[in-house]
């Protein structure tokens, strides 16, 4: 109850944002966080609770962006064109991860990966003009909106997470992630549980996308298919805690904020040292932040031991 009703403050103070500042810095900066709060999470639906590693994520991020953007720029509705772009990237999900899941290893993650760069290449050279606003569209241009479609995309994705580790579901996806010859000999449906699992995360994930094409000013179609969206999820995952319901959402605030700042003093020297703190915070804590906020809290909170008096010899 307490954990419900933190989220639930927070959550209000972060819709009250908009109300309480117009300074676009702010408004910029949180939106950033939210959106990747929202990638990162949906990464970690499929990869985080089951062991599914998918190094293609950035491919269904991608169609959700390109399917939403020309549908916007077309003049649909914002709502249609996140939902066009939405369940361009479920089916795709769909048609990758029903062949795929079946095999074992490595081979979902290359299968995705493949598909990726294959989409990446094909909007490369079918669409190679930047994707511009008119002049209408710029001069209606209102940052207030996109921030509320950032928060709930991460709102929704981290409910679906906290969803997962509060259910059967959950638990059968575990059991997946952690021996799945087992899951499936004690009759968890470990194929059809990977595939909702698959369809979650690439929903959440052409969501997200659609989002930051609803966002940006401009940008290139293949930029959205850049592995980038794949990695910055997998960092972020991994910098708050894998399979953890607030791990993602730690972990964007922390990534943005250092690579911000970092960019902002030391250009593109910035890479190599946010690499750095990286290797060192995942080999300190293989739980991420989440890990060393619990190992600090037990810590603060453990009594102080009785000073043992010396022995009467």
């Amino acid at each position: 109850m307490r954990g419900a009703a933190a989220a639930a403050l927070a959550l209000g103070l972060l819709a009250a944002v908009p109300v309480l500042t117009g300074r676009s810095a702010v408004l910029n900066w949180l939106f950033l966080v939210l959106l990747h709060a929202g990638i990162a999470q949906s990464w970690n639906l499929l990869a985080g609770f089951g062991g599914q590693v998918n190094l293609g994520h950035a491919a269904f991020f991608g169609l959700g962006a390109v399917v939403a953007r020309i549908l916007w720029l077309d003049g649909a509705a914002v709502p249609w064109a996140l939902f066009a772009g939405v369940a361009a990237a479920g089916a795709a999900g769909l048609l990758i991860g029903a062949p795929s899941l079946r095999l074992r290893g490595a081979y979902f993650a290359i299968g995705t990966l493949a598909l990726a760069e294959i989409l990446r290449i094909t909007f490369a050279n079918a669409m190679p003009e930047v994707s511009a606003l008119s002049a209408a569209q710029l001069g209606d241009y209102a940052l207030a909106p996109r921030y509320y479609l950032a928060l709930l995309l991460a709102a929704g994705t981290t409910t679906v997470a906290w969803g997962f580790s509060a259910s059967r579901f959950g638990l059968g996806l575990a059991a997946i992630r952690e021996d799945e010859d087992v899951a499936a000999a004690i009759g968890i449906p470990t194929f059809r549980q990977k595939l909702l699992a698959l369809l979650a995360s690439t929903v959440f994930a052409g969501l997200a996308g659609g989002v930051f094409a609803y966002y940006h000013l401009s940008f290139y179609p293949s930029f959205a298919f850049s592995p980038i969206w794949t990695f910055d999820a997998l960092i972020i995952t991994f910098l708050g805690g894998v399979g953890t319901v607030w791990g993602p959402v730690v972990g964007a605030a922390f990534f943005i904020l250092v690579r911000e700042a970092l960019a902002l003093r030391l250009a593109e020297l910035h890479l190599l040292i946010f690499g750095v703190l990286f290797v060192l915070v995942v080999v300190a804590f293989p739980g991420g932040l989440m890990q060393a906020g619990a190992a600090l809290g037990r810590r603060l909170g453990a009594p102080a031991r009785p000073a043992q008096r010396p022995q009467q010899g």
